[in-house]
């Protein structure tokens, strides 16, 4: 930990320890849990449980890793049903945490560091403690809407979330499915909130690798997601029954995040032998960096997507709807051959005081006809909804 006194740094090599900590201690957890049989119902305590332990004078890496730290699994149970209607066993949970080392995605910079597992299925973003006490106060409805909707959503895929305090400070982490393909490049990506002020990517953040573009940008580019009508049914079926629960639950703020994997554009770089970039600087925030190339991926056919190692290679293009569940492929004589991954990120910012006189003060600036992104929660799903609908061609 004095490795440097740099403060950028010093916070990036608490994390990353922080990390290793977690990655550490998930497969004792979950052998743990092993143990313990599946309730036939989960009980209002299962989601408030949590599992504590204190490690003092542990030999495990003792070079690189603390003596002494504290580790916290909340609602174990739960996490584990969760995990089980999303499709994720265990097992291929704890493999693609733990047996590799997981890459860094995203920018370095603030509280949004975050890292992908090393076969790209799984993102660990850091959390704070408020957006624990927000995951605890929606995760009981969240819950009951993934069994309603037999775990068929573009909500976020939350598979677990963990605390580790080293010292006298604390990180808070949650574990969700990469929305994006663990190994389709995206080559563009969108941050869609249905609202036009102040909805337009930076200068900044154009001269990224893989720049985050918003509302402004898409309808500037003329940009179309160009599937079929039945796809087209099925994503606005299941985007209507999840925004109608985030309204229910007074959420609003969110955002549907739009990747796009260019077909054709993919082939010329195989053809050439050119490796997709590595590069990530996408904003962290969202916790759904792409993540880069990662030369350990496919070594086993263990692990949520390792057991394609040993299937055919999948053609350009190609994806298997199992491991990839946010993917659909362009509809047959779209101008470009695509595939695109719709998901809905940021969900857990409620309709608070705040909000409201970020939404007053907005319409000071902006007048009340405005689209201002800060809207009561009805009023933001009405448009947002609108707004969605008129991506497709």
């Amino acid at each position: 930990l004095a490795v440097s006194c740099h403060k950028n740094h010093f916070h990036l090599v608490c994390y990353l320890l922080t990390a290793s900590l977690t990655l550490m201690m998930i497969p004792y957890y979950i052998n743990d849990l092993n143990q313990v049989p599946v309730p036939v119902m989960l009980l209002p305590d299962d989601f408030r449980a949590n599992t504590k332990i204190k490690v003092n004078n542990h030999l495990f890496n003792k070079e690189n890793l603390p003596g002494h730290f504290k580790f916290k699994e909340y609602c174990p149970q739960v996490f584990r049903n969760l995990r089980e209607r999303f499709g994720i066993e265990d097992l291929d949970y704890q493999v693609s945490l733990t047996r590799s080392p997981p890459v860094r995605g995203g920018d370095t910079q603030g509280e949004g560091i975050l890292l992908t597992s090393y076969d790209r299925t799984l993102v660990i973003k850091q959390i704070s403690s408020e957006d624990v006490a927000d995951m605890h106060g929606i995760l009981s409805e969240y819950h009951q809407h993934i069994v309603k909707c037999h775990g068929s959503t573009l909500l976020p895929q939350f598979l677990g979330m963990y605390r580790v305090g080293v010292e006298n400070e604390e990180t808070y982490l949650i574990v969700m499915r990469n929305m994006f393909s663990h190994r389709l490049v995206v080559h563009r990506k969108y941050d869609l909130k249905g609202s036009l002020v102040s909805r337009e990517a930076s200068d900044k953040e154009r001269v990224k690798e893989l720049p985050t573009y918003k509302d402004m940008d898409f309808r500037n580019n003329m940009q179309k997601v160009y599937v079929n009508e039945e796809q087209k049914e099925k994503v606005m079926e299941k985007l209507n029954r999840d925004v109608e629960f985030l309204v229910k639950l007074k959420i609003m703020d969110y955002s549907l995040l739009l990747g796009i994997h260019d077909v054709g554009r993919a082939e010329r770089e195989e053809e050439e032998g050119e490796e997709p970039s590595n590069e990530e600087e996408g904003e962290p925030e969202n916790g759904l960096a792409q993540a880069p190339n990662v030369g350990s991926y496919g070594t086993s056919p263990e692990g949520i997507a390792g057991y394609m190692a040993s299937c055919k290679p999948l053609e350009p293009g190609e994806f298997d709807p199992y491991v990839d569940v946010y993917a659909m492929r362009s509809a047959p004589g779209a101008p470009q051959r695509e595939v695109y991954f719709m998901g809905l990120i940021d969900v857990l910012t409620q309709y608070d005081t705040k909000k409201k006189a970020a939404h007053a003060a907005k319409t000071v600036k902006h007048g009340a006809g405005a689209e201002i992104s800060t809207v009561h929660p009805e009023q933001y799903a009405k448009r947002f909804r609108d707004f969605i609908s008129n991506i497709f061609a």
